[in-house]
């Protein structure tokens, strides 16, 4: 739930929804690192949503599921525990990322259940065969054509399979609203200062998915909003996951905010020093979601193109 890559230079950019500023496959090593730190310290939300997930899905066994922007598997392995039948097909632009994901499923003990399959999903769609549940976690928005890409995944699904999309509505919040340089929000004016950059590479960032789901041929079922707020004690892995999600945030801000901002991230990042976020007891994890689960018709309603 993907995590977010804010530029796009070649097509696997375009699949990665939990990296912030990924900027090229040179960087993939810490994509991975930064998706698996992700699902790591989210892991609780992430079992909420599959819950109920599974609930939608209580009348209708759950066999074969299609992970979009698959990443190094968040989703894939998190319904892979709620459905406990199932198989997954987990689909991404990046051969390195599926790699790491298949040595993940080894780990998991799952690797029977997994297929990988390396796509561009803003190209034509291999056939993945009758569907019961599609996955789209923080991938709808990177999509050149995301009506287009709504309707191959109303195709893939078998009637009365499920479509569920998450989005979120920005990168996590790590820090007290009070740090910063003589002056506090130090999060938020850096977020600002990125903003224009993100609506130039990302425009349906943001978006109200239900009625571009309606317009695709699906009925929305259920939509639902919701914060995640974790304080201390906190998950372990959080320090790292917060280095890495403002490591981007500062890569990018470059010739965007000024210099005491700029000396401040240099310090809450640098690994060995004090005040890095690897050794502060007063942070946090702030952000919002929200999912929206979508039906294909049980029965015929024609073309969808």
């Amino acid at each position: 739930m993907a995590p977010h890559a804010h530029q796009h230079q070649n097509q696997h950019q375009n699949q990665h929804h939990h990296a912030s500023g990924h900027e090229g496959p040179h960087d993939e090593p810490f994509v991975a690192e930064l998706l698996d730190l992700e699902a790591e310290v989210l892991h609780a939300h992430l079992t909420e949503v599959t819950g109920r997930l599974a609930d939608l899905t209580a009348d209708r066994p759950v066999r074969r599921i299609l992970d979009l922007g698959s990443g190094t598997g968040t989703g894939t392995f998190a319904l892979l525990r709620r459905f406990e039948d199932a198989e997954a097909i987990a689909v991404d632009a990046s051969p390195r990322l599926l790699h790491h994901l298949r040595g993940r499923a080894r780990e998991l003990g799952v690797a029977d259940r997994v297929r990988t399959v390396e796509a561009d999903l803003d190209a034509a769609w291999p056939d993945f065969g009758n569907i019961d549940l599609v996955w789209a976690s923080g991938a709808l928005h990177h999509m050149s054509d995301p009506d287009r890409t709504l309707r191959e995944a109303y195709a893939a699904l078998a009637p009365g399979g499920l479509l569920a999309v998450i989005e979120m509505a920005g990168v996590p919040y790590f820090l007290p609203h009070d740090l910063g340089v003589g002056r506090p929000g130090l999060e938020a004016r850096c977020r600002a200062a990125l903003s224009d950059r993100h609506a130039e590479a990302m425009p349906h960032r943001g978006a109200d998915w239900g009625p571009l789901l309606s317009r695709a041929g699906f009925t929305v079922e259920a939509e639902w909003p919701y914060a995640v707020e974790l304080v201390p004690p906190l998950p372990e892995a959080t320090g790292r996951y917060a280095r890495a999600v403002l490591s981007r945030m500062r890569t990018a801000l470059d010739g965007r905010a000024d210099t005491d901002d700029l000396a401040t991230l240099d310090t809450l990042i640098d690994s060995d020093g004090p005040h890095s976020v690897l050794h502060r007891d007063d942070l946090a994890v702030r952000t919002e979601r929200t999912v929206w689960a979508a039906r294909r018709a049980y029965w015929s309603t024609g073309s969808q193109a």
